[in-house]
């Protein structure tokens, strides 16, 4: 792949000026004094005015450089003065914005007089410092594919002031080295937004050298979401003056004064808290239940919120990915089982996320996984209340942010439990899987849940034969499943509050009257079209007219059963949307007396804890 070289692209914008065409430069078309053609030469107001009237052709784009336009107008004015030396010194801002540089070559030491260079959204993976210009005063770098500092604190321009790198894939210890004092004395304003910085207090340690910084922007690196961020920076850095463009207040900084001093309370992880509220909106499962149903089996439906989240347990990543993907794919009865119950053992586990710092070093050099989590499960109402609280202490900051940055899916569940009477040694039960056409046909037989209720039988035993009941094993099906988006807490945001929009669902009754609808009008259309072909092959005019009346009313037949569809199609329609709370919290301290309140008794416990060999 061919390099983009900085100083082809500059090249190619000056050229694109047309200094030396009309309206600009010598020519025909200036008028001098000698010239005796009125006609064809123009007034150099006239010139100036083709250059700067919003309609006019000539005019050129100025957003890659303020003095675009300025050395046009000289070029209309006095065009003698335009050599090339003086052209390079003239231009002291230059924008290069996504324009596909890759390469910061010497030619850019043309522009002796350079003062601001933004080369974002760009390709530049290295900056050689020596082809930097000394009188540069702002360099931004943002979103480039910066991985190291060592070739930009060679040889610095002295006089740099802004340095902004930005969204790039920056943040080792040698990184954080290059960030100190010595090489950059007059730095003002530094934007370190949006990397990968995860060592709060070293990155702090080194800042803290840059006497002359007054502007910081650090959000969107994984250690902002630590509980100990922004205060432990406030306090760090008291020449500070605005925080990611935040101004810092004489209150902020006396709530956290005192903090720098305890940095054996700053500890790199982040406490998440989710809580899952009110569903509102799921359809009543026995809305269509038929009044002459049988008395077994006893059917219960119970209601599930699952959701994902960050997890340390060292778990098969494969059936975790597996049981991700059936959750977002199965939405018959028919789902797959095992992926919902490994959801399940995963959100049993007592609290085994809240680990110790012990643990999570020894886990923190394995990468991260995403596990399902679930709510207690509810019976259906209008309003089911969950009431699900979950804290999650993560050390992997890097992590959580790029979960952050890639969303939370939660998903309704619903479980469908078939209970029947438990068999007993005085009455044989029929076996739970009989259907229940088999069971109506044997009415001359005396069936065992009316022999368990006869008057013969005891109160006693019949207490026991309604209460003694086995289960099956519980039917799941996804209902729905809606996508969180929690970016805003990585920008800087410290709570998500959603009302989750799931859609209209469907009833369980619905779904199968849907499907048996569909099947009964597929046979209803095939039937027509084997009474159509018999009809041909006959002939006649009688049975022509036979036939084509048997069409008639059976293209009423099928319109009435078109007409069934949509009618029930419309019923689905006017469901009512089911909508999920869902709060997403990081823990931030708001002062320093509540940074010793959460951590020295979490400490303590750590203390007491014994030391496994």
């Amino acid at each position: 792949m061919s390099s983009n070289k900085l100083s082809a692209v500059l090249e190619k914008q000056i050229y694109r000026l047309c200094l030396n065409d009309f309206p600009c430069g010598y020519g025909t078309w200036r008028k001098s004094k000698d010239s005796t053609e009125e006609a064809e030469t123009e007034d150099t107001d006239d010139l100036l005015d083709l250059l700067s009237c919003p309609h006019s052709p000539w005019r050129h784009d100025k957003s890659w450089s303020p003095q675009a336009p300025a050395l046009r107008q000289l070029a209309a004015l006095t065009p003698e003065r335009l050599h090339t030396d003086f052209i390079y010194n003239y231009f002291t801002t230059l924008r290069i914005v996504d324009k596909g540089v890759s390469v910061i070559d010497d030619g850019l030491l043309k522009f002796s007089k350079l003062e601001e260079l933004v080369l974002s959204d760009n390709k530049i993976s290295e900056i050689p410092a020596e082809n930097l210009p000394s009188t540069l005063k702002i360099l931004e770098l943002r979103a480039n594919r910066l991985s190291a500092l060592n070739s930009l604190t060679n040889c610095l321009p002295p006089r740099l002031e802004y340095l902004s790198l930005g969204s790039n894939s920056l943040g080792s210890h040698e990184d954080i080295c290059h960030l100190a004092g010595r090489h950059w004395p007059q730095l003002v304003c530094l934007d370190l937004s949006d990397c990968e910085f995860k060592d709060q207090q070293a990155l702090l340690s080194a800042l803290s050298t840059l006497t002359c910084l007054r502007t910081l922007v650090l959000k969107g690196n994984p250690f902002t979401l630590a509980p100990s961020y922004p205060g432990f920076t406030v306090d760090s850095l008291p020449q500070l003056s605005c925080l990611d463009t935040s101004w810092i207040s004489a209150e902020e900084r006396q709530c956290f004064r005192g903090l720098a001093k305890n940095s054996d309370l700053i500890v790199g992880r982040a406490s998440a808290t989710v809580s899952v509220g009110r569903v509102r909106g799921i359809p009543d499962p026995l809305m269509r239940v038929e009044q002459n149903a049988p008395d077994f089996p006893l059917v219960n439906y119970g209601y599930v919120i699952t959701y994902e989240f960050l997890s340390h347990q060292t778990v098969k990543l494969n059936i975790d990915r597996e049981s991700k993907s059936d959750a977002a794919n199965v939405t018959e009865e028919d789902a797959d089982l095992q992926s919902n119950r490994n959801i399940e053992k995963e959100s049993c586990k007592p609290d085994t996320q809240l680990s110790t710092e012990e643990t999570c070093h020894d886990i923190a050099h394995d990468f991260s996984t995403v596990s399902g989590h679930s709510t207690s499960k509810l019976t259906w109402s209008e309003c089911m209340d969950f009431s699900h609280t979950q804290t999650y202490i993560v050390s992997d900051l890097g992590g959580l942010k790029r979960f952050f940055n890639q969303g939370l899916y939660l998903t309704i569940e619903e479980e469908k439990v078939l209970s029947w009477p438990a068999a007993s040694e005085d009455v044989p039960l029929a076996k739970p899987s009989r259907p229940v056409k088999e069971k109506k046909s044997r009415k001359g037989k005396e069936s065992p849940i009316k022999s368990g209720s006869t008057k013969d039988k005891s109160k006693d035993k019949k207490k026991k034969s309604v209460q003694e009941l086995f289960q099956d094993t519980p039917i799941r099906r996804i209902l729905g499943s809606v996508h969180i988006p929690l970016k805003s807490l990585v920008t800087g945001g410290q709570k998500v509050h959603v009302l989750c929009d799931v859609g209209a669902l469907q009833s369980e009754s619905e779904v199968e009257a849907t499907q048996r609808l569909k099947k009964d009008l597929g046979k209803k259309m095939k039937e027509d079209k084997k009474k159509d072909k018999e009809s041909k092959q006959r002939g006649g005019s009688s049975t022509k007219q036979k036939n084509t009346a048997a069409s008639k009313g059976k293209g009423k037949g099928g319109q009435e059963c078109e007409m069934d569809f949509h009618t029930d199609n419309s019923m689905c329609v006017q469901l009512e949307t089911v909508t999920v709370e869902l709060n997403v919290e990081l823990e931030k301290w708001q002062s320093a007396s509540e940074a010793h309140q959460l951590l020295l008794p979490h400490q303590n416990s750590l203390r007491k804890q014994p030391v496994l060999s």
